[in-house]
């Protein structure tokens, strides 16, 4: 089997708030269907099929060389997997007639370890590739592209809007410098970039200075948070009633994102605080299970240290008038 590189983050709490059981109705002997909505290296999806012999799973993932490593790696469990290769909201906006609607949505927001140590796409500044950073090679702009392409002013705020990273301006004011002498197209080449357009005292703190700018083009070029308010509602309109969707952020801009969304749901009245009547038509479509989010155990980030920005929310989906079986 191919290497595996990526280790799943919450495990156990994962299984614990989204596993069948009591929580979900008919669990007994009846199939359970779960959507891995994010697979990656097919981490979660494994456990929960070794854990709970009557859930079936659809894996979704837009990178399709990811997506048959998760093929090679959940084989033994046969006709309890089909994969399905693109973008998850796409796929939950035309949601296929041939299934039933799930039970369980499960949506991990990181980046796989894969991505970083084998995809050769530019993800990291610890080795010197090409700036892709596409999960779907298939479509759409490069990281490299925008470095190319953007203006100063617009450069600047993707660095600072994507990543809160403090000194945008000046890297931006540098990029757009360097580039008209020669084109700024690998990972080492932006990171040394970043280096000297940062003070000093910058250049030395517990992260790589060019940690977040890499994060900002990543997320820009993957249309990370442009997605993942239509990825939310797409799911939640797709699961069962009575059924949970489980989501795990690692930043800030993404869990806001997510906290937001299922506080929306979980009201009654969605109209503005400072209207004198209330006109909508909203109801609570979710109960919130997790208020504040489950965060990594100690024990865990020793193991796995990338789990200490993981941020796992959990909601049930209430059983209404509009919701059609």
């Amino acid at each position: 089997m191919t290497d595996i590189v990526h280790t799943p983050v919450l495990i156990e709490e994962t299984l614990n708030l989204l596993g069948p059981g009591e929580q979900t109705p008919n669990s007994g002997s009846n199939p359970v269907l779960m959507i891995d909505a994010t697979t990656g290296e097919g981490g979660h999806s494994f456990e929960f099929l070794s854990r709970f012999k009557n859930i079936k799973i659809i894996a979704i993932d837009a990178d399709s060389g990811i997506l048959e490593i998760a093929k090679e790696r959940l084989s033994c469990f046969a006709e309890r997997v089909h994969f399905y290769s693109g973008w998850s909201h796409d796929f939950f906006a035309d949601y296929p007639s041939q299934f039933k609607r799930p039970d369980i949505i499960l949506i991990d927001l990181g980046v796989s370890f894969y991505h970083y140590k084998k995809s050769g796409k530019g993800f990291t500044f610890e080795k010197d590739e090409y700036l892709d950073m596409r999960i779907d090679v298939s479509t759409g702009f490069t990281a490299a592209d925008l470095l190319a392409r953007l203006g100063e002013r617009e450069l600047a705020d993707l660095i600072y809007n994507n990543a809160q990273e403090r000194y945008s301006r000046r890297i931006a004011s540098l990029i757009v410098n360097d580039r008209q002498k020669s084109t700024i197209t690998t990972t080492s080449a932006l990171a040394n970039l970043v280096y000297r357009a940062v003070p000093a005292s910058y250049r030395h703190g517990h992260i790589h200075p060019a940690t977040r700018t890499f994060q900002a083009l990543r997320i820009a070029v993957n249309g990370e948070l442009v997605k993942l308010q239509s990825l939310l509602e797409a799911a939640l309109r797709v699961l069962k009633p009575g059924g949970r969707l489980g989501v795990i952020s690692f930043h800030s801009l993404e869990d806001k994102i997510v906290k937001d969304f299922f506080r929306t749901m979980n009201k009654n009245c969605i109209c503005p605080e400072n209207a004198p009547i209330c006109k909508c038509t909203g109801h609570r479509s979710v109960n919130l299970l997790t208020k504040k989010g489950i965060t990594a155990s100690k024990e865990e980030i020793e193991r796995n240290p990338p789990s200490r920005s993981a941020r796992l929310r959990v909601a049930e989906k209430i059983l209404d008038g509009d919701d059609n079986e």
